[in-house]
């Protein structure tokens, strides 16, 4: 697997935060390349963590953070299980959906600065923070999904 270097940009914040997000996300979806269902659900650890489990997982936070946390949509909320007849395309397009979503919700935003909708969290957090921990969320799930493909089939690189 070749590597993919983070992107280098001279914009604004939200835009560097867009773009280091979406690295995390491809870095994650290029671990299932060439995976079937059977190899993406396998998992070293008592936890059961898979790099299927891992991309159900993030599109949960996805959509739980920007839709409905700081949107405020109603709207229902995956969870994070991972069904029997789910396949690893099917979980990479349906997180692609949602990052786009959350992308456009978050560009719309007037600012970095505006308060989720719908705060559930002991303090209110505005929508920098929701980026920023989609971010290290993802950054964090990302390195364990290196893991996990180079204990599969010894694949390695971002």
């Amino acid at each position: 697997m070749a590597d993919l270097k983070p992107p280098r940009l001279d914009g604004g914040e939200r835009e560097t935060l867009l773009a280091l997000l979406d690295y995390q996300r491809e870095s994650l979806i290029r671990k299932l390349a060439g995976l079937d269902g059977a190899s993406a659900r396998l998992s070293p650890v008592d936890s059961g963590t898979s790099l299927l489990w891992l991309i159900v997982h993030l599109t949960r936070a996805e959509v739980t953070w920007v839709s409905d946390r700081f949107a405020g949509l109603d709207i229902d909320v995956p969870d994070d299980g991972v069904a029997v007849d789910l396949a690893p395309a099917d979980a990479i397009d349906r997180y692609r959906q949602g990052s786009r979503f959350a992308d456009r919700v978050i560009l719309g935003a007037a600012s970095l600065d505006e308060p989720c909708r719908r705060p559930d969290a002991p303090a209110p957090v505005n929508l920098r923070w929701v980026v920023m921990h989609l971010l290290e969320e993802t950054a964090r799930h990302a390195g364990h999904a290196d893991i996990l493909r180079e204990w599969l089939d010894g694949q390695t690189g971002r």
